[in-house]
C-alpha cells in the first residue's frame, strides 16, 4: 500500500484497487474500519460486486473539508492519473 499517512490526523482519504482492476476513492475517519466496509458489501454499491478490494493509498488530512476535496479530485482523474498518484508515493516500512 502506498502511503501518505502521518499519525495524529482524524480524517483520511484512500483509494481502493478493486478486483476488476477499477479504482474506488472515498475519504473516512477509520481507515481499517472502512476497508472491512467494503470488503463484506457493506462499504458502497461500486465495490460490492468488485470484491475483494485492496487499499493501495492512503492519505492522512486535517479535516473533513480537505478529505473530501482530495476524495473528489481524485474521483476526477483518469485511472491513468490515479496509478500514477499510487506510485508517487513510497511504501511505507513494514
Amino acid at each position: 500500500m502506498n502511503n501518505s499517512h502521518s499519525s495524529n490526523c482524524g480524517y483520511y482519504t484512500y483509494l481502493l484497487e478493486c478486483a476488476d482492476g477499477t479504482y474506488y476513492c472515498g475519504w473516512t475517519t477509520d481507515p481499517a474500519r472502512r476497508l472491512a466496509e467494503h470488503n463484506n458489501g457493506t462499504g458502497s454499491r461500486y465495490t460490492r460486486s468488485r470484491r475483494p478490494v485492496r487499499l493501495v493509498y492512503l492519505k492522512s488530512l486535517l479535516s473533513r473539508n480537505e478529505g473530501m476535496r482530495l476524495d473528489a479530485a481524485i474521483k476526477k482523474m483518469s485511472s491513468r492519473q490515479k496509478s500514477e498518484l499510487i506510485q508517487s508515493v513510497p511504501d511505507p516500512d513494514p
